[in-house]
């Protein structure tokens, strides 16, 4: 059976009280993303009372599908380079924007399904990015980052991570919320990106922003290994 995020359904798995409950947990799934095993005893009374020709048990699969999820890294330098050739090996249809042709270009990014090379201000102005995306604003430089996250922070992104120090990230928030940037838009915000890997170099840092990804894209709590995150003036 197919159950739709509208929830419109396609097929049965034989009706009654189990798959009203099913189709709440199928709901439920589509939105946290981790499949379930769900187990039912359909013993005589529940057989009797449900209209339930059989009894016996019966075990329903929750698997959610999504689309091939997008991932648009801002920035094309070292880092990007190395998180793009990951993301496309996981899976990820891969976008890159950048203003510097010398980065963002096919041959850095040749399993890319897009690779932009204008400046990123104007593309993000002129694009629309789903609300399934993940976005990763890894440019070269705290005016370009700023330049992003005006334009990012306020959209409806399934991911949005920003890379820096915790300094570096808190002079950007602090500059948004003084141009009236809504604080619980950047409460979504992870920032610093990543997992807590002790990573150092622009692959390892890529690995951990990766591994953020995959968490999320999988419904995993990572717990004590995420990045603490940056607490926001006059956030709880």
């Amino acid at each position: 059976m197919l159950v739709f995020p509208d929830g419109r359904t396609v097929g049965t798995i034989g009706g009654g009280c189990y798959e009203n409950d099913a189709f709440w947990k199928a709901r439920e799934a589509l939105v946290t993303g981790r499949s379930a095993l769900l187990h039912y005893e359909l013993n005589d009374d529940f057989a009797q009372e449900n209209g339930l020709v059989c009894g016996g048990q019966m075990d329903v699969h929750i698997d959610p599908l999504e689309p091939t999820p997008r991932l648009f890294i801002m920035g094309a330098g070292h880092v990007g380079w190395h998180l793009g050739r990951l993301a496309i090996d996981a899976g990820f249809r891969v976008h890159v924007v950048d203003d510097r042709e010398k980065f963002a270009n096919p041959e850095r990014f040749p399993g890319a399904e897009a690779v932009i090379a204008e400046p990123i201000p104007e593309w993000l102005h002129r694009s629309e990015i789903p609300a399934s995306a993940y976005v990763v604003v890894v440019t070269r430089g705290h005016t370009h980052d700023l330049d992003a996250m005006r334009s990012l922070a306020a959209r409806d992104l399934k991911y949005l991570g920003l890379i820096g120090s915790r300094a570096k990230v808190s002079r950007i928030f602090a500059r948004l919320l003084e141009e009236g940037m809504p604080q619980e838009c950047l409460t979504r915000v992870h920032a610093p990106i990543g997992l807590d890997i002790g990573a150092v170099t622009p692959a390892e840092i890529a690995i951990s922003i990766m591994a953020e990804l995959v968490a999320i894209r999988r419904g995993v709590d990572t717990g004590a290994l995420a990045m603490k995150r940056l607490k926001i003036a006059g956030s709880s």
